[in-house]
């Protein structure tokens, strides 16, 4: 025991250590936020962006204030000079950041055809339902449920797998592999679309029933799915390692129209051909553009991921012959030697986990699988219930349900060009009020307009199927399509800026939650809409999303900044 002077100094010691160290804890953290111009190296710059999630300086001005005049001088600036680029370009010309703007637009236009292929090739399915039912002696509600809902569900899983790997050894050969499957069931993202073309049953073809035959057609379906939907996730990171913040929004627009509109296409266009032709040439068709997508993605795909945050983001030399370099870039050669130099394996493992209990991520997450799911419901409903005979339904043809599915395609066109435009003028309006300062959470906006336009889409399409009316049908599936765009965009931006060193993951986590929200619709929207009229299901639909958006949306624009700081990895 110390006599109490001793005791009671040391306490006091004790208390004076530790308000010393809590006072030089705050001083450094204010010296990092307000660094002065001989702090701040040319490298932070390179990695400001990932150090500093949800808030950038786009204005020069503001960022003479906050950095100073002479590092100022080292920052680059956008060709009109009235934006800051973010992420930083080196002086590399191999810095994707550097690419000519035709290279970039090549290599976006890749990856949009490849990430058309996953919804694309599950659409078939749809274009062909009267042919299958009819081949195989069943109804189109039991097509219906095996071609395309449990392909739906697939969908979404094998996108985490594809992160944890692309982190580590690169977008191309990850890309690469899980398309061509090459000496690895020999184009397996394919394979099973050649599969359903030769297909003498529905045992084989659905490869779900509880036979012992027709395991391995499950086995083959499921991998189908596991491995096609790699582009669906590889397309941001393509975006963000490419192009800079402020053009980010406007291609991921194109990249994302690309799979939001691949499940109309094929019921539209193969819907035509299965009534005039054999379904199977749908199935064949298929696997001839899949083909086509690997072949695009072998010869003249580029591997964009490029490791800026090194002191030297080429520390292996390359080799000198391009074809060998290209051969040891497309199969993994280059990218497991780079794995080194990448984060570990924990780390990635673990990615989408310490980033799904986010609120302001989670939250967010569920918005978007509610506002997708009813949307893509409406797809993979859509047909059974057109061609219902009257007075419960419309009494469409073929011709008629396929000409149909030209509707969402249009409206998907329109809501990419809104979305070109909405999202920039969000994001150019909001930083001139916030003076050169951009927020994160200013991307929400966007889904005020989504919301406004989806209740109304929603509520013409219930009210016009109620009723027969085909006008209404166009117009409300149109409305409801179209902002679908948009908002997406909107929340894949938000998560992206909350979180700019984990773009796969949340790429991933948005496409397992719109997958998942999509498969679960169809199995229950045919039979309610059925029983209790199309105006009260879409009505419903519209009334939770409204429900979610109000009690989501405002109250991240409220308190998201705090979120971000406060649940920062």
């Amino acid at each position: 025991m110390l006599p109490g002077d001793a005791r009671g100094k040391s306490i006091s010691s004790i208390a004076a250590d530790t308000e010393k160290d809590v006072v030089e804890e705050k001083i450094v953290a204010v010296q990092e936020r307000e660094a002065t111009p001989s702090d701040v190296t040319e490298s932070d710059f390179y990695a400001y962006h990932e150090r500093n999630p949800g808030r950038l300086i786009l204005d020069p001005e503001e960022a003479k204030v906050e950095f100073g005049e002479e590092c100022l001088k080292r920052l680059k600036l956008s060709k009109d000079g009235s934006k800051i680029l973010w992420p930083q370009p080196t002086d590399d010309p191999e810095d994707p950041q550097n690419w000519s703007d035709r290279r970039k637009s090549f290599q976006l236009v890749i990856i949009t055809l490849a990430a058309i292929v996953p919804d694309f090739d599950s659409g078939i399915g749809i274009a062909s339902l009267f042919q299958l039912a009819k081949k195989f002696n069943t109804t189109t509600g039991l097509i219906n449920d095996e071609t395309s809902n449990w392909s739906i569900f697939l969908l979404g899983w094998g996108s985490i797998f594809a992160v944890m790997l692309m982190r580590r050894y690169g977008r191309l050969p990850i890309l690469f592999w899980s398309q061509a499957g090459l000496f690895c069931a020999n184009l397996l993202a394919v394979s099973f679309l050649v599969g359903c073309t030769f297909a003498p049953n529905l045992n084989t073809f659905a490869g779900i029933l509880t036979t012992e035959r027709s395991w391995d057609a499950a086995a083959m379906r499921c991998l189908t799915a596991f491995f096609g939907t790699c582009p669906q996730v590889a397309g941001l990171y393509t975006v963000t390692d490419m192009y800079p913040f402020h053009l980010q929004a406007r291609k991921l627009n194109i990249w994302t129209m690309g799979f939001i509109v691949s499940p109309f296409i094929s019921p539209c266009v193969f819907g035509f051909l299965a009534a005039r032709a054999n379904w199977r040439w749908a199935y064949g068709i298929g696997s001839m553009y899949g083909v086509f997508v690997v072949f695009m993605i072998t010869f003249f795909m580029e591997e964009t991921l490029y490791d800026r945050s090194l002191p030297d983001p080429r520390p292996i030399p390359r080799p000198r012959s391009r074809v060998l370099n290209r051969f040891q870039s497309l199969v993994g050669v280059s990218g497991w030697r780079m794995a080194q130099y990448r984060p570990r394996w924990r780390t990635v493992v673990f990615g989408c986990i310490n980033l799904i209990w986010r609120p302001h991520i989670l939250s967010i997450l569920i918005f978007e699988s509610i506002i997708w799911g009813f949307t893509v419901g409406i797809n993979t409903t859509e047909t059974v219930l057109l061609s219902e005979p009257r007075p419960k339904g419309y009494g469409f043809s073929e011709y008629a349900i396929a000409g149909a599915y030209a509707t969402p395609i249009v409206a998907t066109l329109l809501g990419e060009q809104i979305g070109h435009y909405l999202n920039d003028w969000i994001m150019e309006f909001c930083v001139r009020r916030n003076k050169g300062v951009f927020e994160a959470e200013m991307r929400l906006w966007a889904c005020y307009f989504a919301v406004a336009l989806y209740v109304l889409g929603f509520g013409v399409l219930g009210s016009s199927m109620q009723r027969l009316n085909i006008a209404g049908l166009v117009i409300g599936w149109g409305l409801a399509q179209c902002v679908v765009v948009f908002n997406t965009v909107a929340v894949y931006a938000y998560c992206n800026d909350c979180f700019p060193g984990s773009q796969g993951e949340i790429s991933a986590l948005v496409n397992l939650c719109r997958t998942l929200g999509g498969f679960s619709v169809a199995f229950y929207q045919v039979p309610w809409a059925t029983r209790n009229g199309p105006l009260q299901t879409f009505g419903v639909e519209a009334a939770v999303v409204v429900g979610l958006f109000f009690l989501i949306v405002p109250a991240l624009q409220y308190k998201g900044a705090y979120l971000r700081v406060s649940n920062a990895p």
